[in-house]
């Protein structure tokens, strides 16, 4: 190799020394695919966690479908109770400190991971007793803009222009995937041509509501598993959720006097499958959230919208229409590009070095 060119090569980028007409050495940073998968771990851990919720949230659509439906609160109970289980197992069979307590220092934040997280799980669910699915995915997916801003106040990772501008892009495609009637001026319409029921302006005005707890249960959970970071084991993240909604929801179901339903062997199956997908979710997003910060994490969940539109063609056999396949594309360009951007700053730092 000559005096005029170098190559400098290390584990995330490939760095090139170019002698120019002065005499000077610019290094120039070309990242190499390994290195753009290194650096974006957490985001693909978040993204792959979207494509497991969209299975769980299937199944509980398959589930609610039955003759005898289990209720919101028993599903997360059982759930979470089997989630609780095998992530006590694991840490007993790994050794990992503190199995139940969790690590001193953070507990007070697993134990707000833990309260937050139910009412963002559990909101959901009571909103779409009066809502649409269109109508309460638009309003949920509010979270990643919040846990955007959330992120930014309170912990102070940045929150560049770009981001922001790909967030509000990825709730258009969201937009026009669920085309909720508010905006498009239609109910929902399933096979046969019958309108899906909306409740009345009291009901609709509450399941609102329990939307816009979800989105705060969700901000509190996503800003708290960052602050967390890696100072816990994900393991013990999981572990307080899962105590915490089989807890508060047990507590609910005596309150409000929910009758137990015994599932049929189908069901059972099904609820076995949504604790798995449930527990492959958030360990995924716990890992992903741990890696990430919070402005750039939030933005890979918007395409749970493209998994779910998927899934929903392969086993209801809904064809997605134009609209939803303009919406899939915006989310997936958006998230891409946070991908391939968010690192750039770091690859900048690194070029134009003069010596």
């Amino acid at each position: 190799m000559g005096d005029s060119e170098s190559h400098l090569i290390d584990n995330t980028t490939q760095s090139i020394s170019l002698r120019q007409d002065d005499g000077a050495i610019a290094n120039y940073s070309q990242p190499s695919v390994p290195g753009i998968i290194a650096n974006n771990i957490g985001m693909l851990f978040i993204i792959s966690a979207q494509l497991f919720s969209a299975c769980m949230y299937t199944s509980v659509k398959v589930l609610n479908s039955l003759e005898t439906p289990v209720h919101a609160l028993q599903v997360i109970i059982i759930r979470m109770a089997v989630t609780f289980i095998c992530c006590v197992i694991y840490m007993i069979i790994a050794r990992i400190p503190d199995p139940i307590a969790g690590p001193k220092d953070v507990r007070s934040l697993l134990i707000i991971r833990g309260i937050t997280g139910f009412f963002g799980l559990s909101g959901v669910y009571l909103a779409l007793q009066h809502l649409s699915v269109a109508d309460a995915s638009v309003l949920i997916f509010l979270t990643p803009l919040m846990t955007a801003v959330a992120g930014s106040a309170l912990l102070k990772e940045s929150y560049s222009t770009n981001q922001a501008v790909a967030g509000v892009c990825s709730l258009l495609g969201v937009v026009l995937i669920t085309r909720p009637p508010f905006l498009f001026g239609s109910a929902p319409v399933i096979p046969g041509g019958r309108h899906l029921p909306e409740g009345t302006p009291a009901e609709r005005l509450a399941a609102v509501g329990a939307c816009m707890i979800s989105v705060l249960g969700n901000t509190g959970a996503y800003t708290s598993i960052r602050a967390i970071g890696k100072r816990a084991h994900p393991m013990h993240v999981m572990t307080f959720l899962s105590l915490w909604c089989t807890i508060i929801s047990s507590l609910w179901m005596s309150v409000l006097n929910i009758p137990v339903v015994y599932p049929t062997p189908w069901a059972w199956i099904l609820l076995l499958m949504v604790s798995v997908f449930g527990f492959v979710t958030q360990t995924l997003l716990t890992m992903g959230l741990q890696r990430e910060t919070v402005s750039r994490g939030v933005t890979g969940m918007y395409t749970q919208v493209l998994f779910a539109v998927v899934l929903e063609r392969l086993i209801f056999g809904i064809m997605p229409s134009l609209l939803s396949i303009v919406g899939g594309a915006i989310i997936m360009s958006s998230a891409l590009y946070v991908v391939v951007s968010g690192r750039s700053g770091r690859f900048c730092s690194q070029t134009s070095v003069l010596i």
